[in-house]
């Protein structure tokens, strides 16, 4: 069984960064993508971040330029480095991960950027 286990959320003023992690555990083959995506209240699910299949990067317009993703292949965990925060991040933040066939989400981390 896989699981997918995030950490780094918080509150955080604006202006100011903050690191989310997402380590994959259980039987895992292949991972074949990775990415971020979050929700706030009363939205839906939106991408944030996502390495493609070839390994590229794919971005949300609005946190282009402030959040990086990242990878550790090796202990199968994904990142999403976030800075400059604005009020308008705030969201529960979701990794997902495309292993084997399957696709799994985290359980979510929440992120609060106060002004």
């Amino acid at each position: 069984q896989v699981q997918l286990v995030e950490s780094g959320g918080g509150l955080m003023q604006a202006g100011g960064s903050l690191r989310l992690s997402c380590t994959a555990s259980g039987s895992i083959f292949n991972i074949n993508t990775m990415g971020w995506y979050r929700q706030a209240p009363g939205k839906q699910r939106e991408l944030v971040a996502t390495f493609t299949n070839g390994g590229s990067t794919n971005y949300a317009d609005s946190v282009k330029g402030r959040f990086t993703i990242s990878r550790d292949r090796v202990k199968n965990t994904v990142y999403l480095q976030m800075n400059s925060l604005k009020p308008e991040d705030t969201a529960v933040y979701y990794c997902k991960m495309e292993i084997g066939v399957v696709w799994y989400w985290g359980q979510g981390t929440q992120v609060t950027v106060s002004s």
